[in-house]
């Protein structure tokens, strides 16, 4: 993968390196509200060394880090065909309505179908109305699969 991988509106989306770890701590921050610096780092640690089949990337304007995704080429249990997996995205407030989370999501899924991958699958919170909103915009809709889960301790 090289350095520069995609530039669209000042943005350039690259692979996530050791030195992002702040901004996509501080990021995160901003988006879920809890700061996860070991997650963040062992993830970036895990992905480093899996850049064939999962991929940390960052949008990068003047080297600040405005944005970042996290995703996977997975096959599921079920009879489920691999696919890529979004884990991960988060934008700074500063640049939401940049266009941030489309160029990342974007360069993701050039990452899949470079990998011969024809689907993408995500998982959201119900009542997370932004991030639904965001990939609903970008053409993303209700799978064949459906999610289930069981408190523990109930049962």
């Amino acid at each position: 993968m090289s350095a520069i991988e995609k530039t669209r509106h000042d943005f350039t989306i690259r692979g996530a390196e050791p030195g992002d770890l702040g901004a996509i701590v501080e990021i995160d921050q901003q988006v879920s509200g809890a700061k996860k610096t070991r997650y963040w780092r062992d993830a970036l640690e895990l992905y480093s060394s899996h850049r064939d089949k999962g991929f940390f990337l960052v949008a990068e304007r003047e080297h600040r880090v405005a944005g970042f995704i996290l995703g996977e080429i997975r096959a599921w249990e079920f009879g489920s065909p691999p696919c890529g997996w979004v884990y991960a995205i988060g934008v700074a407030r500063a640049n939401l309505l940049e266009g941030v989370g489309t160029q990342l999501l974007d360069a993701l899924c050039a990452h899949f179908q470079k990998a011969n991958v024809d689907k993408v699958r995500t998982m959201i919170a119900r009542q997370d109305h932004e991030l639904l909103s965001f990939f609903r915009s970008y053409g993303m809709m209700a799978g064949p699969y459906q999610q289930l889960e069981l408190e523990l301790g109930s049962h």
